[in-house]
């Protein structure tokens, strides 16, 4: 904390990062426990880089320790690339073929689709985005 006891930018920011995380991994637990969808194995390797920012972010941003940034980002890298494969696999026609899901559903298969363009993948990638943008706005105060 600052020496006032103000909330300082970067914390806010960690804050914000925390609660994405928090609404992506209960969107994903909506999705697949009330809902019924069944997740592909994509979605399964969304998930498990998604679920330990929750804990990560909000251990960090409630100790006030910015060094968890060096943990949070590659995590949230490696789930936005899988994200936007995941995506590109459902939108791009041809793109599927590429790799197709061993078993089970397959990852082209869209349980949703707003507006013609959101679906399951697209909310991820939009939340491991604001996670890095958060997580890259964090900087520690002079």
């Amino acid at each position: 904390m600052n020496s006032d006891n103000k909330i300082s930018k970067s914390q806010l920011f960690m804050y914000a990062a925390w609660l994405v995380s928090m609404i992506a991994t209960l969107g994903s637990l909506y999705f697949s426990e009330i809902k019924g969808f069944i997740p592909c194995e994509l979605c399964w390797y969304q998930r498990i880089l998604m679920y330990p920012l929750t804990l990560i972010l909000g251990i960090g941003t409630f100790q006030h320790d910015l060094n968890v940034r060096k943990i949070v980002f590659p995590m949230a890298i490696i789930g936005w690339c899988i994200s936007l494969f995941h995506y590109l696999e459902q939108k791009v026609p041809g793109f599927a073929e590429i790799k197709p899901c061993a078993n089970g559903v397959p990852c082209s298969a869209e349980y949703i689709n707003w507006f013609g363009f959101i679906t399951i993948p697209f909310l991820a990638l939009t939340g491991f985005t604001f996670i890095l943008i958060f997580t890259l706005l964090a900087r520690k105060e002079k």
